[in-house]
């Protein structure tokens, strides 16, 4: 064989072993990175994808709003192909997960169950809501709890016309049934608003002690009521995930859907636990643990939100898949 043969015969060869072309996604988080979504969802996935692709198929997690600050705007985000995956509340576009929030209800998700588990067992019922995108989790926070700048609150009659910050429509109902002004705002927004009095109190979840470090601006929390959950997206952009390959596509189909939304959710309540056990030891703040009949009151209260939100969004079917 000559030189030049030698030659040839060894280039095509290199050719036949050209590694796979990596890939890194784009994971928009307009929080910052100690936030519980880095590590339940964005350092998760890329641990998985990375381990299932030999390093092919990463995912890189863009922090504090790097890919655009506005928590509003995460969803179209992932549609304009911004960023490769986006997350968000569906609270914050209520009117596009009417459906899907019904999860968000007092008395929705069963004792015992997740509220990840409930929206990917209404997904047939739901996915139409997720237009140009593909669900990568969907999960529920803790239960709310009522953070409160400085009004105490045992009973539903201590919430009358107080302005309550709430993330979306269901929890707007329920503020309302309750006799409270509902204020609607993104959750970046709502340090400065209990801190200059713009709003009285939150209806929100306990994480956001930690998260958002909320009790630097609130000293009264309200434990037990019935007041619902918060419901999360992530979700990747219909052009991002048809330009994977077909050995990705299978790495991120492994990868996505109750799996991660179940350590999404899990990691939530571990960050609430935690965020109120620190809270406590902290003299300014008072906590109310209510009692059985305490509970009773506010579940009165709002006994007809959910079968009166159910019935305006056609969601009987959606509610029962939850459920099931």
């Amino acid at each position: 064989m000559t030189i030049k043969t030698t030659f040839i015969a060894s280039a095509l060869a290199a050719l036949l072993v050209v590694p796979a072309f990596a890939q890194e996604l784009k994971f928009a988080n307009f929080t910052p990175p100690f936030h519980t979504v880095n590590a339940s969802v964005i350092e998760k996935l890329n641990a998985d994808m990375s381990a299932a692709t030999d390093g092919v198929l990463t995912v890189r997690g863009y922090h504090g709003g790097e890919l655009g600050k506005g928590p509003v705007e995460q969803y179209i985000r992932a549609v304009q192909g911004v960023a490769d995956i986006t997350w968000g509340l569906q609270g914050y576009t209520s009117s596009q997960f009417e459906k899907a929030m019904i999860v968000e209800l007092p008395g929705v998700v069963p004792e015992g169950k997740s509220g990840a588990d409930a929206l990917w067992d209404a997904m047939d019922l739901i996915g139409g809501e997720f237009p140009g995108t593909v669900p990568v989790a969907l999960w529920t926070s803790e239960p709310n709890v009522m953070i409160m700048r400085e009004k105490v609150v045992r009973s539903p009659s201590d919430l009358e016309g107080l302005k309550i910050r709430v993330a979306g429509a269901t929890a707007g109902k329920v503020a309302e049934a309750l006799g409270a002004t509902p204020v609607q705002m993104p959750i970046n927004q709502v340090y400065n608003a209990l801190q200059t009095g713009l709003i009285d109190g939150v209806f929100t979840g306990s994480s956001t002690l930690d998260d958002f470090k909320l009790d630097e601006v609130a000293n009264s929390f309200t434990i037990g009521a019935p007041l619902g959950r918060l419901s999360f997206f992530a979700v990747m952009g219909q052009g991002s995930y048809e330009a994977l390959s077909d050995e990705a596509k299978a790495a991120f189909d492994a990868s996505v859907g109750r799996d991660v939304s179940n350590n999404a959710e899990s990691a939530w309540n571990a960050t609430g636990v935690a965020g109120v056990a620190r809270a406590r030891q902290d003299a300014k703040n008072t906590f109310v643990d209510l009692t059985e009949a305490e509970i009773q009151a506010f579940r009165d209260a709002v006994s007809a939100v959910t079968s009166t939100y159910v019935a305006d969004v056609g969601g009987d079917a959606t509610l029962a898949a939850m459920q099931k």
